[in-house]
């Protein structure tokens, strides 16, 4: 859907008050009057965005977005790279890069260029429904997108952008990771190093109709526990000679698992479980393939799941309790627990983040716009920011508000398009101009 017969309702979308106006600089009202004026080329945008298709695995389509993106940032004045990533098994990443002042804050800005929508979707285009936009990645992340090329374009306007320092990083294998992760993520980590702060520009969270600050981000790993037993008559079950077979021997790890690992901010799931005289799984850990009788005692059960951790410490800890349940054998059994390579780590709260979102609520308050409170981290996911949280402070979603993503009729809410632009715009130009 075309859509110029909605500018005048996206133009006032987001529109600052008298009161809001007094406690901003004449830069800081331009850059809101700029996103507000430029909104129906925000919506353009996100339509073009939402109608290439990108997931993870169409290496082409990514590209493509790429493409788009550099059309958009290098007349800003930055310098454009493409990181091929094809021996990780996906497209690569875009990294564009703003020199400024050599004193002031050097800024990190993250996104992805990937869905989680392959070619093969049913679900392709972008279709305006009043104030919402639905389409594969709307919202994760090609809004987030949106938001960062409009908050730069108001920042230019205002004359802000000229002295900032800004790196922006755009993943092309957010949603599905290449592998291995060392070496998708290598220049991403390598940026957060050398970077004073990190904006992660994935979509912003609301919580009782509240926007919230996120200031951590849970970690993402995958865990297989494989147990073994006795291949013997069922008859046998439980005796000296047989022991207890695979499949009662992954129950009671599942179980312990179930009883003694819970404790705040922790996540553990099973998502897949196969056993009996054989089970295994496909090279993705995603699908099992199992047979068996019922009068054979299991000699093989596999159980995959993941863990979710809001600290490398709380990670380390709850990992030591898994590998002592597993170490724990009924009779005549064994098992192993492994971790896949590859996972996300966490984003804890630091003061520093915490310190971020206060710079941000001071953003809010001239904007005439309610304090965001620090949102539950059990309410977002993990991220790519996650991999420089060690070394850099940061922020999260700083994209649009969404609703469905990953799933068919993903839609971005269009007027937070606008308001997360110009806090971007506001709150980046206010960082670019502190020094290091």
């Amino acid at each position: 859907m075309k859509s110029l017969p909605f500018i005048a309702l996206f133009a006032a979308s987001f529109a600052l008050s008298p009161a809001a106006n007094a406690n901003l600089s004449k830069a800081e009202s331009g850059m809101a009057k700029t996103v507000e004026t430029e909104q129906p080329r925000s919506l353009a945008l996100l339509e073009k965005l939402v109608n290439q298709n990108s997931g993870s695995l169409n290496l082409v389509g990514v590209e493509k977005v790429g493409e788009m993106m550099r059309a958009e940032l290098e007349p800003l004045g930055f310098k454009v790279e493409w990181k091929p990533m094809t021996d990780t098994g996906r497209a690569g990443h875009l990294i564009a890069t703003h020199v400024g002042r050599p004193d002031t804050k050097r800024l990190l800005l993250i996104a992805h260029l990937d869905t989680v929508f392959e070619p093969d979707s049913p679900f392709q285009k972008f279709t305006r429904k009043g104030d919402m936009g639905e389409g594969p990645g709307a919202g994760d992340d090609k809004g987030g997108m949106v938001v960062i090329v409009a908050a730069l374009r108001a920042m230019q306007a205002a004359g802000t952008l000229n002295g900032a320092n800004i790196e922006i990083h755009m993943t092309g294998d957010e949603e599905d990771a290449g592998d291995p992760i060392e070496k998708a993520r290598a220049d991403l980590i390598a940026a957060g190093k050398r970077s004073d702060v990190a904006l992660d520009f994935e979509g912003l969270v609301r919580d009782n109709g509240a926007d919230m600050g996120s200031v951590a981000r849970r970690s993402s790993e995958s865990w297989t526990v494989t147990a073994t037993g006795k291949s013997a008559h069922s008859s046998g079950i439980f005796s000296a000679a047989a022991g207890d077979g695979a499949i009662y021997e992954l129950t009671r790890i599942i179980q312990r698992f179930r009883t003694d690992l819970p404790e705040p901010n922790l996540t553990f799931n099973v998502g897949l479980i196969a056993g009996g005289q054989e089970a295994t799984l496909d090279a993705g850990g995603i699908r099992a393939t199992a047979n068996g009788k019922t009068n054979i005692i299991a000699p093989v059960a596999i159980a995959r799941g993941d863990l979710r951790t809001l600290s490398a410490e709380q990670a380390a800890r709850v990992k030591a309790k898994m590998a002592a349940i597993v170490a724990e054998h009924a009779p005549v059994t064994d098992a192993k627990l492994a971790f896949d390579p590859g996972g996300y780590p966490a984003m804890a709260p630091t003061d520093g983040n915490r310190a971020l979102l206060v710079k941000l609520n001071g953003v809010n308050r001239d904007l005439g716009l309610a304090e965001m409170a620090t949102l539950d981290p059990l309410k977002r996911g993990a991220g790519d920011i996650s991999f420089v949280a060690a070394d850099v402070d940061g922020l999260a979603g700083l994209g649009p508000h969404s609703t469905g993503d990953h799933a068919p009729g993903e839609a971005v809410d269009i007027p937070s398009i606008a308001r997360q632009a110009t806090r971007a715009a506001i709150l980046m130009s206010r960082l670019s101009a502190e020094k290091r």
